[in-house]
């Protein structure tokens, strides 16, 4: 039995596994996990992920959780180029860096912006007030200019002159507000340069391709959620949209 990656493109950590794996040539099986549908809840699905989240691995009888775990598992057993995840200690390092600061900075911040302007409107039919999506604007602009003055500088990418994880990780991150309607990039020319060079490295159409469904998210609507899962979510973003 070969790679299976159980993935949903809506899904920031499954769009970079997805570009990642397809820029190398790596061989594997795409499991589509359909995220509005449920899927992810399924006991089928719990067998592989315990967790219920994706993405995840499966390699013959070997599971895996956690999207960078995964790229890093995918990186070693396939030997993908170095500038990936660079062998040089310091550039390694750079990169080690920026994955573990990404979490609660760039990811949880433009995914709250993301769920505020398109899931909660549309799950609650109550867009959130002005105001609170003023501070979670101004929250993410921090983000970004830390990302600029910290970690991006004066490189073309985060480790220095070659693409690695990093960069791909913190694009398709940024793409979640984008793809809600956050021009991220419009009055940022060093940020929106680094964009294009990271398109670029991992290629252009593959990047729109696996970006094709998040681009047209607007266009959800509420009967294509699955019920069950629909109050659920409701509970979970009044209560985080009214802790602001």
């Amino acid at each position: 039995m070969g790679l299976e990656l159980y993935l949903d493109l809506l899904s920031q950590p499954c769009r970079a596994l997805y570009i990642f794996a397809r820029s190398n040539n790596i061989p594997f099986e795409f499991k589509k996990v359909q995220l509005t549908k449920g899927q992810h809840k399924t006991e089928e699905f719990r067998k592989v992920n315990m967790l219920m989240k994706v993405p995840a691995l499966k390699d013959g009888s070997f599971t895996l959780a956690e999207s960078i775990a995964i790229l890093l598992y995918l990186v070693q057993k396939f030997k993908t180029p170095d500038h990936w995840y660079p062998s040089d200690l310091q550039k390694r390092a750079r990169v080690d860096e920026y994955l573990s600061w990404q979490h609660v900075n760039i990811r949880a911040k433009g995914s709250k912006l993301f769920l505020s302007k398109v899931m909660l409107p549309l799950i609650t039919g109550q867009p959130l007030p002005p105001e609170k999506l003023e501070f979670l604007t101004e929250d993410l602009n921090v983000a970004l200019k830390q990302f600029e003055e910290k970690f991006l500088q004066d490189k073309p990418f985060i480790a220095g002159s070659e693409v690695s994880l990093a960069d791909l990780v913190a694009l398709v991150e940024l793409m979640q507000p984008v793809c809600a309607g956050c021009d991220l990039f419009e009055e940022r020319p060093k940020l929106r340069e680094w964009r294009r060079r990271v398109e670029e490295a991992v290629g252009k159409e593959l990047f729109q391709e696996a970006h094709k469904e998040i681009m047209n998210i607007q266009n959800l609507t509420a009967d294509q959620l699955a019920p069950e899962l629909v109050e659920t979510f409701k509970q979970q973003l009044l209560k985080q949209f009214s802790q602001n």
